[in-house]
């Protein structure tokens, strides 16, 4: 019996290592095995995204902070505030600046010393999304490739002074020092949150929210990006194959589904927070 089983482990073994070499020498033969039976390598459906989860205010010295994991993916985001003078062409909208940091730990794909070339790429994109509102009667954010999540931001005290310049103030050394414009902290009024969804698609296949292995496949993508009322923002397609209005139709449900889905997890969250801060 013994004999036996080590037998079949050690069968399981090969054709693990097997299915493992197909895997890497036919990758697009490998998915498309899989996707003749509606299912990925990671075993989710076609229409399914990864399993995604929101801590948020991780980064005590920011104005707002959240750890976010999509799958085997994790991204830190932090939001920090300044005072600035809005320009005379557009005195009611404020500036954003976007830094978007892929580490050499973070893919076999980015080389120490050199920055990822799909960085400025990103930062560019989320840049573009946020500032259609950057308004001081509210603001988007904005988070990262195909699934966006708005981050609570407090709005730090700020003081007026003798030069009339305007400067933020902390502690409750700075509370009793200087005569506060806001005497209390208040949340940022959020307007709309964005939510983007890429798909891959491949042979009629629409898969939503690719992995790093699909993405690198499959040639043709679309990323729809939906306000909170479900108003489409953009539509970006980098190349790939002619795309039909169905597929696309068929992208923008999908991201819809995703937007409510992630508003679910997002408001959990939000609720983790306040029962933490309260404790």
């Amino acid at each position: 019996m013994a004999a036996e089983a080590q037998a079949t482990a050690a069968g399981g073994l090969a054709g693990e290592m097997e299915m493992e070499a197909y895997r890497r020498l036919f990758p697009l033969a490998f998915l498309e095995r899989h996707l003749r039976e509606s299912v990925r390598p990671d075993a989710r459906r076609l229409a399914e995204a990864r399993p995604t989860t929101i801590a948020l205010a991780a980064v005590s010295s920011a104005h707002g902070s959240a750890l976010v994991r999509l799958g085997d993916t994790a991204m830190l985001a932090s939001i920090k505030l300044e005072v600035m003078s809005p320009s005379s062409e557009a005195p009611d909208e404020g500036s954003i600046a976007v830094e978007f940091h892929m580490p050499p730990i973070c893919s076999p794909l980015v080389r120490p010393g050199r920055p990822a070339e799909v960085a400025p790429v990103i930062s560019k994109n989320l840049e573009d999304i946020l500032m259609r509102d950057a308004k001081f009667e509210g603001a988007l954010f904005d988070q990262w490739e195909g699934i966006l999540v708005s981050i609570p931001v407090e709005i730090p005290l700020v003081s007026v002074g003798d030069d009339g310049r305007v400067f933020t103030v902390g502690g409750n050394e700075g509370k009793a020092k200087y005569e506060l414009v806001n005497r209390e902290k208040r949340k940022l009024t959020i307007a709309n949150v964005p939510f983007s969804l890429t798909c891959a698609l491949h042979k009629g296949n629409v898969l939503a929210d690719p992995t790093a292995e699909e993405e690198s496949i499959i040639e043709t993508s679309v990323t729809i990006v939906l306000d909170s009322s479900d108003q489409i923002v953009s539509i970006q397609k980098p190349g790939g194959a002619v795309t039909s209005m169905t597929t696309i139709k068929e992208c923008i449900s999908l991201a819809k589904d995703g937007r409510r889905k992630l508003r679910e997890i997002l408001m959990d969250s939000v609720e983790a927070m306040e029962v933490d801060q309260t404790d």
